[in-house]
């Protein structure tokens, strides 16, 4: 099983990216997590180049095709989710419906330097997604004080919130898994 994550964030240093890191090394066996990296390479979006999208925006397209969920970490600005992701999303939106990401499980996860790590933005783009036809996972999962929350190896301090991470990775694959044994049954 292939998951595919995007962090929110265009910095290379962001504490959303590090959570994808955590979260890609916590999967269960079998499952893997690729980083999609092309977010800041996108254009905007331009719905007459939808048909003949440019060349960034069918990698991304095709990287979602080709993965069986994805993992969102977005981080909050301006209580809300970032133009870039918001962009990506709109772009994976088309055409509609029938998108790439119609039926695609999805979970959104956020890190931020405040308190509430990223609730709002999070919210935002779930909100999205289930617009676009995404099987959204409800579940929230905010890293406040992100600063703090990585040790010197990489990981999180909180053995709490990395179990909550750990539960969320298990909710997606659950989702995955779940029309497979729909058609078994």
């Amino acid at each position: 099983m292939q998951i595919l994550g995007i962090s929110g964030s265009l910095r290379r240093e962001s504490y959303n990216r590090r959570l994808l890191g955590v979260a890609g090394r916590d999967l269960p066996p079998g499952v893997s997590l690729t980083e999609w990296a092309g977010l800041a390479g996108l254009p905007a979006f331009d719905e007459d180049r939808e048909a003949d999208a440019p060349t960034a925006v069918r990698e991304l397209r095709t990287a979602i095709a080709g993965a069986d969920a994805l993992l969102i970490s977005t981080p909050e600005y301006n209580a809300s989710l970032p133009g870039a992701l918001k962009n990506a999303l709109d772009w994976a939106s088309r055409p509609f419906p029938g998108s790439v990401l119609q039926d695609k499980p999805v979970a959104v996860i956020g890190a931020s330097t405040g308190l509430f790590g990223a609730v709002w933005a999070q919210a935002e783009a779930r909100k999205v997604l289930k617009a676009s036809g995404a099987r959204v996972i409800e579940t929230e999962l905010p890293f406040g004080t992100a600063e703090a929350a990585f040790g010197p190896d990489g990981r999180l301090v909180d053995p709490e919130l990395a179990q909550n991470l750990r539960d969320l990775l298990g909710e997606i694959v659950t989702e995955i898994r779940a029309p497979i044994e729909q058609q078994a049954a």
